[in-house]
């Protein structure tokens, strides 16, 4: 989170994480940041506050949540790829505007912009602790480019004791041009950059889309 640093200064800031799923991204901020999270999903919750002891959490939709409290930073990594329409995009931006004081710094991180998605895209790689393997097989598509969503296929091939077994699962997430992530975030009162990333494996998140709150 260099970005915060060099924008409000090196001093301790505090930071909201919006949709911290299972926690590992807060993991590596709390050391530096005065955090807060806040997830839809109680049971993710509770794997990040296991991760991460002593963090306040809120179970809570960042569309609408409301903590009444001012923050220095507001993060939202690749939870933001499952809000699926420009209202959810725009519900959750006025949350941030919300939750930030002036000066503040919103940070956006989408797995992919519309213009960088790799449609028919597959990606494989494999995991091992404790004795069991597994390996994963994930593609997505655009079947209806006329909406805003993609799919994504994950198949695990899991292999344990000397069985294997086969899982699937299918995740909606959504897709919008660069365009649309600047003017929604503008409209929410900011002003915006956007950074390039260094893509994750896979190539995931090239982009963070900074914002400065008015």
């Amino acid at each position: 989170m260099d970005v915060v640093h060099e924008i409000l200064g090196a001093e301790r800031h505090s930071l909201l994480e919006l949709g911290v799923g299972g926690g590992h991204n807060l993991s590596h901020l709390s050391s530096n940041f005065n955090c807060v999270a806040v997830d839809i999903s109680p049971d993710m919750t509770v794997l990040s506050e296991q991760l991460n002891p002593g963090i306040e959490h809120h179970v809570g939709d960042m569309r609408d949540i409301r903590l009444n409290r001012m923050f220095d930073a507001v993060l939202i990594h690749d939870a933001v790829s499952y809000l699926l329409t420009e209202q959810d995009l725009i519900d959750t931006f006025a949350t941030a505007a919300m939750h930030l004081r002036p000066g503040g710094v919103l940070m956006v991180a989408p797995d992919w912009v519309q213009e960088t998605f790799p449609d028919g895209w597959v990606f494989n790689w494999n995991q091992e602790k404790d004795g069991t393997a597994i390996a994963i097989e994930e593609v997505m598509e655009d079947s209806d480019t006329s909406d805003t969503q993609v799919e994504s296929t994950y198949t695990y091939t899991i292999t344990k004791d000397g069985e294997t077994t086969v899982e699937a699962d299918i995740h909606i997430t959504g897709l919008f041009p660069i365009n649309t992530w600047i003017k929604l975030v503008e409209d929410a009162g900011f002003t915006v950059e956007m950074k390039p990333l260094p893509p994750n494996e896979g190539g995931y998140g090239s982009w963070l889309f900074v914002g400065i709150a008015g």
